[in-house]
Order: structure tokens, then C-alpha cells, then sequence
């Protein structure tokens, strides 16, 4: 009884001792941290407030005890690290629920935005994720530069849980996402088109580990380490998506294009595509092929292209409507087609979701006859072989259910007994590039579960031309501050 006395005596001489500026800054920072507490929805998180007092009025804990050193360098040195601890604590809960920032690795939403934009993501729009892996580096994604090794530790680790945001995902809205499919990755392929299951369909699983120094080796990732993808949400919760003629339609009904989307064309041209051509229209170097063909080539492509006869130059390119005029207009196109025209690649050659199902469809038609029904939270669906050919991801990794399985008899399996019904625990969303034919999007990978959704990218913050110096255009200048989904 006497400690607890003398120890409340403490506490209050300290208090009485701290001058008027530290009390407001105490109740400002002690407001912020209940008005985060409600956000949260976790009463026991207000016992983290008894630490803010001790830090702002009473100072039992020594944090500040370098500042009483006689050291210079050893003040000078802390100084610097309690600088650098609090600038990374703010950083991480500036990351986990307002937003940061995201760089668009691929040329899957050109001319929507651009490879080498750096984004604004806003994490608040939809409500912000309680971290999953809450231990973690907060200045990179899952690995950590020149050491190579993982940048957060999945124990403790929190199960999903979305907070209250200003909206939902709505259709057409540009969406960051963790890549679904990067659950388990090739160290060494992590970084490519060419994920884990798409990987195992090309080239078989047994390859892929006889052959580590090709590959890298297999890794699981949680879900919010996952490899961050940017797309355009096509299709919601609840409806019915197809494709007929690279038209989407969702429930029957036709959808606008993007105004932004692009194809790819095969084209006849009596000119070279210049890299300054290739600039002004925002056109990637890389994304355009310059074919070489033998004369059994050539007379297939002259049946969609007769002018492939007559022009040197034959290119493989994405273009928008406005771009392909603009080319025709300069002289630039004698003759083009789609590339999904003439070349027709299947489901099965380019291992289109889901596998088998898929085999007879394409990019351009894609679904069917009857669309592809997407997964809404609350729903139940009959567990035929065919609908468990397409929702069985979601199913056992997405819902947990890894133990799930369907039997040489067509009966499904799940926790260990048959069912023929199942009923979803969230809500799913397709999502595609605007580039269609150079997106690695839904139509490869499926659905993306509600519990891999990051946010929405605000605007630009920095846009570099990887294909150019600093000196020679690389700094575009003209994106800075652009909006990053202006169809909205």
C-alpha cells in the first residue's frame, strides 16, 4: 500500500511538472489514439494509452535517458535513432491504414497509367486492413534489398478483418490488389510473368523443383506479402461476366470501354516505328514486335492483311482507336488487324482460367455461352464438377477449406464431409488490364477475394520513363499529380 502510495506521489509531482505545450501535445496525440481505437473496433487496445502517459507526463520508462548523457556522441548518435524510430513508426501506421505509395511495374493498364508511374494509394477508400503480418519492415514489400531475405515474420499473425471505409469497390474503378496466385512463389521467378501455377501448367511441378537454380526455390507467401498487381475492376459480387468480341458483358448487358483500352494489331508499315514516335504516343519499346517472317507467314498474315505483300515492316502493337489513327493519318499503317484475329491463340494455349473449362475460349471470348458467375459473399452454389473446377480455389485457399476435394464420383469434400452445396464467406471481383491483350489479369489467374484488396490509387506522385535517361525525357513531368483513374 505504501509502494502504490509513493508511486501515485511520483506519477503527480511529474505531472505538475511538465509545462502547458506537453499537455496539449498529450491530448492531441491521445485523441488521434481513440479515435483509432473506435476505428478499430478493439477496446483492448486503449490499454496502450497508460504507455502514451508515461511517455508524455510521468517518464518512469527511461526512454530519454541519452539525453542526460554527457556524451556528446552519444547524444548526437540517439538523437538521430529516436529520429529514425519515430519517422518509421509513423511511416507503418501511415501505410497499414491511410495509403502509400505503389509503382506500376507493367504496361497492363496503358495508356491508363503508365510502367515506371509511381502511385498514391488510397487504403481509406474501402477501409483499410488490419495487418496480417503485422511484424514487418515497413519501407518494403516482402524482401529485403541486397540481403535477399523476407522482410516480415507471419508469426503472431492476425486473421482478415477490413475496417470502415468511405465505400465499396464499384465497377470501373482501378483497384490495387495482393496477386491471388502468389501464395506460393518461385524466389526466382517471383518478379515474372510467369507465377507458380501457371509455371506448373508450362512445365509440370516435378520440373520446377528438380530445377532450383533455374526457379529458385518455393516459398509461401500471406496474403498481404503478396506481390501488389494494379487492374480495373470488370466485374462485381453477384454477377455474371462474358466476353463476346472483347466486349464485357456483365449480366447480359454490354459495357463501355475504358477510354484508354488498347489492343494488340499486327501491321503493315513502309516505315520504322522511331523511339520518338513511340514517346509522343506513349507507346513502350517493349511492347512492340517487329515480325520476321518466312513466305508460308507471309501468305497467311496477307489473308487478314493484303498489304503485308507490298511493306517491309511488319509489327506486332498495342494501340487505342486514337493511336491507330494517328498512325494511319502520318502514313505510319498501310494495313493491320487484331492480333486475336489472325493469330486466335485458345484457352488451353494460353492456360486461361480455369483450366479445361476454359479450353475453347480466348481473350477476346472469354466465358462461354452462360458468362462466369462471380462469387459473392452469403451466396451458395451447387458443388457440380464443373463449378467445382471453377470455384475450387476459392474454396481451399481463399475460404480455408484446404482439405476440401472432389472424388473419382464427382462428390465434393469439405472439412471431411460430402456436400453439394457451398456457400461463400466473401466477396470476389474480376479484374482486367485496359491493355487487353498484354494483361496478366482474371482471365489467367480468376477471382480476387475481397481479403487481397489494398486500396485505390489516388494519383501520380512521380513518373520515370525506364527507357529513356534523366536527360533524355525520362522524368515525365506531365504526369505529376495526374489523376490516376480518370474514368471515374
Amino acid at each position: 500500500m505504501n509502494l502504490l502510495k509513493k508511486f501515485w506521489s511520483a506519477a503527480l509531482t511529474r505531472a505538475r511538472a511538465n509545462k502547458l505545450t506537453r499537455w496539449i501535445r498529450f491530448g492531441i496525440v491521445s485523441l488521434i489514439f481513440f479515435l483509432w481505437v473506435i476505428w478499430m473496433g478493439n477496446p483492448w487496445l486503449a490499454l496502450w494509452w497508460l504507455l502514451l502517459i508515461d511517455i508524455y507526463i510521468t517518464g518512469f520508462i527511461p526512454f530519454t535517458w541519452w539525453k542526460r548523457s554527457k556524451s556528446a556522441l552519444v547524444r548526437g548518435v540517439m538523437g538521430w535513432v529516436d529520429a529514425i524510430v519515430y519517422a518509421l513508426i509513423l511511416v507503418y501506421f501511415v501505410f497499414a491504414f491511410v495509403g502509400q505509395n505503389y509503382q506500376i511495374p507493367s504496361a497492363s493498364l496503358e495508356k491508363t497509367l503508365l510502367t515506371g508511374d509511381y502511385l498514391w494509394v488510397n487504403k481509406m477508400l474501402y477501409g483499410p486492413r488490419v495487418p496480417m503480418t503485422p511484424i514487418h519492415f515497413p519501407l518494403v514489400h516482402n524482401t529485403l534489398p541486397i540481403l535477399g531475405c523476407d522482410s516480415y515474420t507471419d508469426c503472431p499473425s492476425n486473421t482478415y478483418h477490413r475496417l470502415k471505409g468511405i465505400r465499396n469497390v464499384e465497377a470501373g474503378d482501378i483497384v490495387v490488389f495482393n496477386f491471388p496466385a502468389g501464395d506460393t512463389v518461385l524466389t526466382k521467378m517471383e518478379e515474372t510473368a510467369e507465377y507458380y501455377y501457371y509455371a506448373v501448367a508450362k512445365y509440370g511441378r516435378d520440373f520446377l523443383l528438380n530445377n532450383p537454380e533455374r526457379f529458385g526455390t518455393l516459398k509461401y507467401r500471406p496474403v498481404d506479402r503478396r506481390q501488389n498487381f494494379v487492374k480495373r475492376a470488370v466485374g462485381l459480387p453477384g454477377q455474371c461476366l462474358r466476353i463476346s468480341g472483347d466486349t464485357i458483358y456483365i449480366d447480359g448487358e454490354p459495357q463501355p470501354f475504358p477510354k484508354h483500352v488498347q489492343f494488340n494489331y499486327i501491321v503493315a508499315s513502309s516505315r520504322t516505328f522511331e523511339d520518338d514516335l513511340l514517346k509522343e504516343l506513349t507507346i513502350s519499346r517493349s511492347d512492340v514486335a517487329q515480325l520476321s517472317l518466312s513466305p508460308d507467314d507471309r501468305e497467311y498474315f496477307a489473308h487478314f492483311v493484303p498489304q503485308v505483300h507490298t511493306s517491309p515492316y511488319i509489327y506486332i502493337i498495342p494501340l487505342t482507336d486514337a493511336t491507330r489513327n494517328t498512325l494511319i493519318e502520318r502514313g505510319y499503317i498501310n494495313g493491320y488487324v487484331k492480333a486475336s484475329d489472325a493469330l486466335n491463340y485458345s484457352g488451353a494455349d494460353l492456360f486461361l482460367f480455369p483450366q479445361g473449362l476454359s479450353d475453347s475460349w480466348t481473350l477476346s471470348n472469354y466465358g462461354g455461352t452462360d458468362g462466369v458467375w462471380i462469387p459473392r459473399r452469403g451466396e451458395s452454389i451447387d458443388l457440380t464438377p464443373d463449378n467445382w473446377t471453377i470455384y475450387n480455389r476459392c474454396i481451399r485457399n481463399y475460404e480455408g477449406h484446404h482439405d476440401a476435394y472432389i472424388d473419382a464420383d464427382g462428390t465434393v469434400y469439405i472439412d471431411g464431409k460430402p456436400a453439394s452445396t457451398y456457400t461463400f464467406a466473401m466477396d470476389y471481383y474480376f479484374m482486367m488490364g485496359d491493355n487487353r491483350d498484354n494483361s496478366q489479369d482474371s482471365r489467367f489467374w480468376g477471382f480476387v477475394p475481397e481479403d487481397h484488396i489494398v486500396g485505390s490509387p489516388m494519383f501520380v506522385l512521380v513518373s520515370f520513363d525506364r527507357e529513356r535517361s534523366l536527360f533524355d525525357g525520362g522524368f515525365r513531368w506531365n504526369r505529376i499529380f495526374r489523376d490516376a483513374n480518370p474514368d471515374k
